[in-house]
């Protein structure tokens, strides 16, 4: 059998980086499979200003940077290959990474999630420069301005009235010609006196040489096409989480996201954390601080049972030994 870790981190993101530095604190030397996707979405993002700690603002690389050196320092390793399959079914766990096997006593899932894109290469030349999926990451930027919103759900909703906070203007296009929303947030959003709507559109195109310009849109009934002023772009038609390995092996909701009771799944001894199991807030401290959880959590389950290097065998569920706090 191969070498036993006490705990393995799939996925690099600001969850799985924190979840790497608490665990490598913990001297559990964390192997981090950090995949070709290391760093996760703020990798594509330019201009962090709400992370808390960088007044000034700091580079989406950059601080994913700090984060993983971080991590190292203390002691984590880190492969840059993808996991390929996992058995979370036999114990010590299962994870191959490159199809090279590995075993662990304990697993954080961080694998993330990704938002859907329109996939017009005008939407992905300008995305980081008024092509956004993040309102609250990125509306700031363009303070009363006109923005648009592309969208029908709960999501687009928010983020219409999220941003008629600080816009000139937001005009919400959709293509058809009724909201996919609950209907208190439909109401919500039209009785806001800043949010428009522009009913059977979909996006054509985004206008703009630098930064955006303009959103063209595709008249769904009539083909006809309207440049609608605009200053960014939301793109608000969903995200999907990076959960395909796991199916099968913990329970997964209706949408795919890994179901946690904190940060523990429906296996015992395998945790998850960050967007893979949260569709409410995906913010890059969220998923930080749920990293810091999983990690704590996997290290009082490791401390639960005989000790990280003894027994392989379960801890008895929810047991949790006293931890101290940082």
């Amino acid at each position: 059998m191969a070498d036993v870790h006490d705990v393995i981190i799939i996925g690099g993101g600001p969850a799985g980086y924190t979840a790497a530095i608490y665990a490598a604190r913990a001297n559990l030397a964390p192997l981090v499979a950090e995949g070709f996707g290391a760093g996760g979405q703020l990798m594509l993002t330019t201009d962090v200003e709400n992370y808390p700690g960088f007044p000034d603002g700091i580079q989406g690389p950059g601080l994913m940077g700090h984060m993983r050196a971080q991590a190292e320092r203390f002691g984590a390793r880190f492969v840059q290959s993808d996991v390929t399959r996992v058995d979370l079914s036999t114990r010590p766990f299962g994870v191959w990474i490159d199809d090279e096997e590995h075993r662990a006593h304990s697993v954080i899932i961080s694998t993330g999630a990704t938002a859907r894109w329109l996939e017009l290469p005008s939407e992905s030349r300008l995305r980081g420069f008024g092509v956004s999926t993040c309102a609250t990451c990125d509306g700031f930027f363009f303070k009363d301005k006109p923005m648009v919103v592309v969208g029908g759900g709960d999501s687009a909703m928010e983020e219409a009235l999220f941003l008629a906070r600080m816009a000139s203007s937001v005009t919400i296009v959709h293509r058809r010609e009724e909201f996919r929303a609950s209907k208190i947030m439909a109401d919500r959003a039209l009785a806001n006196d800043r949010v428009h709507v522009r009913w059977n559109a979909e996006v054509a195109e985004v206008v703009g040489g630098e930064k955006v310009e303009a959103v063209r849109v595709r008249d769904t009934v009539s083909g006809e096409l309207e440049d609608i002023p605009a200053a960014a772009m939301f793109v608000a038609i969903g995200h999907d989480p990076a959960t395909q390995l796991f199916a099968g092996q913990v329970e997964l909701d209706e949408e795919g996201y890994v179901v946690t009771d904190g940060t523990r799944t429906s296996v015992d001894g395998v945790f998850a954390c960050g967007d893979v199991q949260d569709k409410i807030y995906r913010q890059a401290v969220t998923a930080a601080g749920s990293g810091c959880m999983a990690a704590m959590d996997a290290e009082r389950w490791l401390e639960a049972r005989e000790g990280p290097a003894g027994d392989t065998g379960e801890a008895p569920a929810g047991a949790l030994a006293s931890g101290k706090g940082a």
